[in-house]
């Protein structure tokens, strides 16, 4: 097996650090020993924005929010999706994500950061949800490996009652909140509708060819 080359180490505020390797042609984000991401296997995150852009009710000129980038599926497969009018907002904590991106992983890239429908911000998206009112047609959440504060604590509170209070006022009417998993969560179900959202479960496969491990994402349409 061709051995893994550290490539770089992310220092995330309030969590432990991410790790970038790259094994061949592959790369992997890794937080101690869990990977978080690898580039063998982009499906489920460019699922998390095809059919997101699949259910939006303002088609024309709609504007979206990603947090976070990770290595950019969800992101170049919006822009794929999207038309000349759209507007795609990525949220991104972590600088060193954006560096790699923009470094050893430019080709993978593919631009996409430099895209004229695309402000990058080096955020916290649960501030940049907390501080929007009925701007987003769609906000697309995949800062961890499910809705609980894997990689920081603090994202619990985007998935708790309060963050998701806080995601339906930044929605416009008949917004969707989308939220990738690696894995079904009943309770976080359960908030959903407690918070007034018509919700949705569709289990994806995590390559783009149909194969590999299941996950799920959450499709959560405001009134």
């Amino acid at each position: 097996m061709t051995p893994r080359t550290l490539l770089g180490t992310a220092d995330v505020p309030g969590g432990d650090p991410l790790r970038l390797f790259q094994r061949g042609n592959d790369f992997i984000i890794a937080l101690d020993r869990n990977e978080l991401m690898s580039s063998r296997m982009s499906g489920s995150e460019e699922a998390l924005a095809e059919m997101s852009c699949d259910r939006l009710r303002n088609d024309a000129s709609p504007h979206l929010l990603i947090g976070g980038y990770g290595m950019g599926f969800t992101l170049r497969a919006a822009l794929a999706r999207l038309g000349p009018d759209a507007r795609v907002t990525v949220a991104e904590l972590v600088p060193d994500i954006i560096d790699w991106a923009r470094g050893p992983m430019a080709a993978m890239t593919a631009g996409c950061l430099d895209d004229p429908r695309v402000e990058l911000l080096l955020a916290d998206v649960s501030g940049v949800i907390g501080g929007a009112t009925r701007q987003y047609d769609a906000i697309l959440l995949d800062v961890d490996n499910g809705p609980d504060g894997l990689t920081r604590e603090g994202n619990d509170r985007i998935y708790s009652m309060g963050g998701l209070a806080r995601a339906r006022a930044a929605l416009r009417p008949g917004g969707i909140l989308a939220v990738w998993s690696a894995a079904p969560d009943a309770k976080f179900s359960r908030r959903l509708k407690e918070s007034g959202f018509a919700v949705e479960e569709v289990v994806v496969r995590a390559r783009s060819n149909g194969k590999g491990p299941r996950h799920l994402i959450w499709f959560a349409r405001t009134a």
